[in-house]
């Protein structure tokens, strides 16, 4: 739909633009906007780099280790079936940390690794299992004490305060989280 959707509202932009004789406004539109994706594009590499490269260091030290202590009592209770599966839950914990900080694109790789091994397990290959269901909750949430992807686009668009929107990403993230497990507990025990 959307392949329909956007060829026509450019369509329909530029003949306007050609109608009313702003067809150089366009132009000079259409090439500010690719400088600032270009741009956009840099910061976000740079930024989605230095975390990337922090979680590998978490991977290969100790520290996931502690971090995944640190988030088994949480892990157990949203995911009782998995509480033997020593795989599973460090991914959901290198997920959870990841989308923690923010870091949306770190943790779709690893909230994949995670599901894989999920379904490993999984007596029914077509169906969801209740971790899965509830990890997909999760993710969705995106709980976030730092929200980097949002802090870079604002910093990169000119924002004289880039990491104003802490408190309200904190607000809204959480508030989701929670009405999200509780409406999946409430489900998985329905089901």
């Amino acid at each position: 739909m959307l392949n329909i959707i956007w060829p026509a509202f450019i369509i329909i932009s530029v003949l306007y633009a050609f109608i009313g004789g702003n067809i150089e406004e366009v132009s000079n539109g259409i090439f500010e906007s690719s400088s600032s994706a270009v741009e956009l594009t840099i910061t976000f590499f740079g930024t989605i780099c230095l975390w990337n490269g922090i979680m590998e260091i978490a991977k290969r030290t100790s520290l996931m280790d502690k971090i995944t202590k640190l988030l088994r009592p949480l892990i157990h209770f949203l995911f009782p079936e998995l509480k033997n599966n020593k795989q599973a839950n460090e991914e959901i914990s290198m997920n959870m940390v990841a989308n923690l900080l923010g870091l949306g694109n770190a943790a779709t790789p690893l909230g994949l690794k995670a599901m894989q091994t999920m379904q490993k397990e999984n007596p029914k290959k077509d169906t969801l299992t209740n971790s899965m269901a509830m990890f997909i909750v999760l993710n969705t949430a995106s709980l976030q004490l730092i929200p980097t992807n949002v802090i870079a686009i604002r910093s990169s668009l000119g924002s004289h305060s880039p990491s104003g929107i802490i408190l309200q990403v904190w607000i809204a993230t959480i508030v989701a989280a929670v009405v999200g497990i509780t409406a999946t507990k409430i489900l998985m025990k329905r089901f």
